[in-house]
């Protein structure tokens, strides 16, 4: 419940701030335009998002008789949380990961890595699934989708609000035009911050809420254990559109240099730490939470 409430306050403020970008700049037309930009562009990553996920991940499709066992988990999980079941992908990787995506539950896609079949027992990968099957279930695609979208097109909106500053001569149009460099600059910033928050709380409440379906919430622990020490090591060649749906960051098995180069963006990572989710989960294992 916690993690809803924020998740619905962070995308009010993120919009929020959307539609005051534009109204800076053009007043009421100005925050009209802002408006529809947001509503065009989340139709169509709403629509998409299976597709670009699925292209971005170089996951393929599998028949039943090629993985029975993820077969039986997510036709079980799916009748348990009451939703049809999705579509099951394949990702030849080594690295152990996972993913849905999908508009909504009657059009959704699991993805799992060769890695994370060959790795893990059968109750650890019933509760990644479960995991999954819940962002699906929760609809946090399409809660990710609409913060992405939102904060693209406040970027786009920002710079072209800047152009157009610079384009008028006079006193107020100098001011404008450095009302518009700054928006350019911290109104990304600001959406992206805010972006990163709702990913992490909805990672957050699919942890707790997979758990509940299988009633293990141990058993996700013991896998996340088992994620993180095999994305450290094992690197994976994914679409950057893909990678923040991943139930663990697919980047993390980097090089010395790499990280070093990383290190500032890493720290608005959409994946919250994985001790912390172990953490929690242990906690709610013993009652705490």
């Amino acid at each position: 419940m916690v993690n809803n409430v924020k998740t619905v306050g962070l995308l009010a403020l993120l919009g929020g701030i959307f539609i005051a970008v534009g109204w800076l700049f053009g007043g009421q037309q100005g925050a009209l335009l802002a408006l529809g930009f947001a509503v065009l562009f989340n139709f169509g990553i709403y629509w998409f998002s299976d597709r670009m996920a699925i292209a971005a991940a170089k996951a393929r499709p599998v028949e039943e008789h090629e993985m029975p066992e993820v077969y039986s988990i997510v036709r079980s999980l799916a009748q348990r949380m009451e939703m049809p079941v999705p579509k099951i992908y394949f990702i030849e990787s080594p690295q152990p990961n996972a993913f849905a995506t999908g508009r909504n539950p009657r059009h959704a896609a699991v993805a799992v890595t060769r890695g994370i079949v060959e790795m893990m027992s059968y109750q650890e990968l019933e509760a990644v699934l479960a995991h999954e099957l819940s962002h699906v279930k929760n609809r946090d695609i399409l809660i990710g989708s609409i913060a992405a979208t939102i904060g693209a097109a406040m970027s786009f909106f920002a710079r072209m609000a800047f152009w157009g500053s610079m384009g008028r001569r006079n006193d107020n149009g100098a001011i404008g035009a450095i009302a518009g460099l700054v928006a350019i600059i911290i109104a990304p910033l600001v959406a992206m911050i805010i972006r990163m928050a709702i990913s992490r709380a909805r990672e957050f409440e699919a942890d707790r809420s997979g758990s509940l379906v299988t009633g293990s919430p141990l058993s996700l622990a013991s896998a996340l254990k088992k994620l993180d020490a095999g994305t450290a090591r094992i690197p994976m060649d994914v679409g950057a559109s893909a990678s923040t749906l991943f139930i663990a960051d697919p980047y993390r098995a980097l090089s010395a240099k790499q990280r070093q180069q990383l290190r500032f963006s890493r720290m608005f990572s959409t994946h919250p730490p994985i001790p912390e989710r172990i953490e929690r989960l242990e906690e709610m294992a013993s009652g705490i939470r």
